[in-house]
């Protein structure tokens, strides 16, 4: 980031279920009905099967700084350093491959001394030219007053949607590995972390690319380590 979801009956505030085989009914409530299927619409939960996209030993399939940036932890991806200076820029590690529609899992743990804190997880991207160590596209951000955002990365440089701040409280554990869902499929971007939903983004810009490459983010301008770990991701059609 540059800042920089049988057969009924009515009753009284429930409907009757058949059970089928005798022909009774029970009582299901409303509410709950319409509770399960408000969140069915919403935010559909990702599922089926998953392949990793980090070994936890190498870099193969991703390309970036591994010379000073980044490196390979306790089988984490890491950016940055909590000993010495700030982070001098931007930097970004992201997969060789591109994708168009997939369910993105990964795990990010940030820990920070001083200076903007921050990191964040691009999808449907592409590396820049000017400058080259920057990458344009979605990014689902991390970072106090950042967590669960999705921003656009060096294109638009604004906040495209933000999530409900007491989602935001509930779900995110300072200091500590959180899981970010990332589901993109047609036009619509949705995010969960730690099983809460975030965001549901619907692009309506038609000139806006829906396929790219992932990436994984260390922002510059703080003393900040960032660790990413168990990157899996399922295709879907």
């Amino acid at each position: 980031m540059t800042k920089r979801l049988k057969r009924t009956k009515s009753c009284d505030g429930c409907t009757l279920d058949s059970d089928g085989a005798t022909g009774k009914y029970r009582p299901m409530k409303t509410a709950s009905l319409i509770a399960f299927a408000v969140t069915l619409v919403c935010f559909t939960s990702p599922g089926g099967e998953a392949k990793p996209l980090f070994d936890g030993i190498s870099f193969k399939g991703w390309v970036g700084d591994t010379n000073k940036t980044w490196r390979i932890k306790d089988g984490a991806l890491v950016g940055g350093s909590l000993e010495g200076e700030k982070v001098p820029q931007n930097e970004f590690v992201r997969t060789t491959a591109s994708y168009t529609n997939f369910v993105l899992r990964v795990k990010v743990k940030l820990l920070g001394k001083s200076g903007f804190v921050n990191g964040g997880v691009q999808v449907r991207s592409k590396p820049a030219t000017k400058p080259p160590n920057e990458m344009i596209g979605y990014q689902a951000d991390v970072g106090e007053g950042w967590w669960g955002a999705l921003y656009d990365e060096t294109r638009r440089n604004k906040v495209l949607v933000k999530p409900d701040a007491e989602a935001v409280k509930k779900a995110v554990k300072k200091d500590e590995w959180n899981e970010y869902q990332i589901r993109c499929e047609g036009k619509r971007v949705q995010t969960w972390i730690n099983g809460t939903p975030m965001i549901d983004y619907t692009e309506l810009d038609d000139s806006i690319e829906q396929f790219g490459q992932i990436g994984l983010q260390v922002h510059g301008g703080g003393v900040t380590e960032i660790y990413y770990k168990d990157i899996t991701i399922e295709v879907l059609p």
